[in-house]
């Protein structure tokens, strides 16, 4: 049997906002946007064309509230992987994404942690490769 991690819950306060950060900010693609009743839809944002994505979730309860922005307690909650690292992190910073440190090697590869539009952490990855130092600027 193959698998695959095809959606992650993703809780927002509000759908249209949240479409908004992921595809003019971050550059993902709507790939679903559809009413459900009660003012509930089922909103589904993916970095590329195929492969995992995010299901955008209104937050519904107070409890759900209290974790938009704190979704894995205060730790990196998700990794957008690329194989560009200059050139998204450059195309981030004009779409005003926060970076909360400046892009560092490691030995898995270049990465530099940013803020989501509710300052849930995310890595900014490229693996293996690395780029030339002065393309990090």
């Amino acid at each position: 049997m193959q698998q695959q991690l095809g959606l992650v819950t993703f809780l927002v306060r509000e759908y249209d906002e949240s479409i908004d950060f992921f595809t003019q900010s971050l550059s993902f693609n709507l790939v679903e946007d559809t009413a459900m009743g009660g003012g509930k839809r089922w909103v589904r944002v993916t970095p590329g064309s195929t492969g995992s994505g995010l299901l955008l979730a209104r937050a519904a309860t107070p409890e759900q509230v209290a974790q938009v922005g704190n979704q894995a307690g205060g730790r990196v909650f998700l990794f957008l992987q690329t194989d560009d690292f200059a050139r998204d992190h450059a195309a981030m910073q004009a779409h005003g994404i926060k970076f909360l440190e400046s892009p560092r090697r490691e030995s898995y590869g270049t990465v530099a942690v940013f803020a989501d539009l509710y300052g849930n952490k995310w890595d900014l990855l490229q693996l293996g490769r690395f780029p030339e130092p002065h393309a990090l600027k």
